[in-house]
């Protein structure tokens, strides 16, 4: 491939505040639009730092003889685009790019077959990077990959390297990395694994708890959350309930989540595996889970429920047994959906408040949030 036949990150337009404030403003009017069926409270707007906002970060990786280089895929043509900086990733992403690829070249072993490099990044200043391959990783491999990460620790990077391929994953240490987010005068600690789910724009998920805590502020009795992840909101709200209890159904993310509600002291937080139509089932009394052993629910006086779900939103049964509680909170990553379920959960409840978090900056998507609270009467 000639350089002619490339594009280069590097040669795309440079963005201004006065465009990040226009796409900002398009995003506010479209949320807007969409939920104009509702009487709404005034949106409030959550911007993200325009550049060095994104903490994941996935390249492709291009060979060239002996070099290589990290690049993507225009969506529309498919022509590659070599990426030697990338704005939209963190600073520690972008300073570790180039470092790790002068790492690579000299090395046959761990440039064989290299087809990806995943990077996790956190504000503490660690990172974990996984080098993914289409061939099986020997003894020799381990040994070259020790020492590159021998020399990147040496130039001061808190890294921790895995080598991925099929039915294989080498850890030169840990797969995860240790965050810390300020939210409202207090830092919360949290373990990300590798190739687990996490908020990818640290600075407006800070926002988001901040938010979060904020609607929730004086509230009475315990909460509900369902699709917990690692604990990043239960850990959070904690200190606003008497007691909460969460579920989520992937054990890296309930085995994170264990782990953050020590790292935090939290004491009156129970973690759940469990998806969330399972529970619904036993809330309900419609099936018993061995899982639940040991834990009454009758205990719990839940008056209010926290629900981020996937892009799909709720599902039938789920959006009923959330419509249950007295005060909703709703944070979703697909507002349209979110929209959907409004058609159900807007006949006994109405919004109290409505947020925006540009969890994306420069892209069409959207993070919304709602705090609903049971119409009177």
């Amino acid at each position: 491939m000639t350089q002619s036949q490339r594009a280069s990150a590097d040669s795309q337009p440079l963005r201004t505040p006065a465009d990040y404030q226009a796409q900002l403003d398009e995003k506010c009017e479209r949320l807007t639009r969409l939920f104009a069926g509702y009487p709404l409270p005034k949106l409030e707007v959550h911007a993200s730092p325009a550049e060095y906002y994104r903490m994941r970060a996935e390249f492709r990786i291009w060979h060239e003889g002996d070099d290589l280089f990290h690049c993507m895929y225009a969506p529309a043509t498919r022509e590659i685009i070599r990426v030697d900086q990338f704005p939209t990733a963190s600073r520690l992403i972008n300073q570790l790019m180039p470092v790790l690829l002068e790492g690579l070249r000299p090395q046959p072993v761990l440039r064989r077959k290299l087809f990806q490099i995943d990077y996790l990044s956190t504000q503490s200043g660690q990172i974990v990077v996984s080098l993914l391959y289409h061939r099986k990783l020997e003894a020799e491999w381990q040994q070259a990959a020790e020492a590159l990460q021998a020399n990147l620790r040496a130039k001061g990077f808190d890294l921790q390297l895995i080598g991925r391929a099929h039915k294989q994953k080498i850890c030169l240490g840990n797969d995860f990395v240790v965050e810390q987010l300020n939210v409202a005068g207090r830092q919360f600690t949290y373990k990300q694994v590798e190739n687990s789910f996490t908020q990818p724009n640290a600075a407006i998920n800070e926002q988001m708890l901040g938010w979060a805590l904020d609607v929730t502020r004086g509230s009475e009795g315990d909460l509900l959350e369902l699709y917990c992840g690692n604990g990043n909101f239960s850990i959070a709200l904690a200190q606003n309930f008497r007691k909460v209890l969460a579920t989520e159904i992937a054990k890296p993310s309930v085995d994170s989540a264990q782990y953050n509600i020590a790292a935090n002291g939290v004491d009156n937080l129970i973690i759940l595996r469990m998806s969330a139509e399972e529970f619904t089932m036993a809330i309900r009394g419609e099936r018993e889970f061995n899982r639940l052993k040991g834990v009454d629910l009758s205990a719990y006086q839940c008056n209010t429920i926290f629900v981020d779900p996937p892009r799909a939103g709720l599902d039938d049964a789920t959006v009923k047994l959330v419509q249950d509680y007295d005060n909703i909170l709703y944070i979703s990553c697909n507002p349209e959906t979110l929209q959907a379920n409004m058609q159900v959960l807007g006949e006994t409840h109405e919004i109290a408040r409505f947020a925006l978090f540009d969890q994306f900056p420069w892209t069409h998507h959207m993070e919304a949030g709602v705090y609903l609270k049971r119409k009177a009467g």
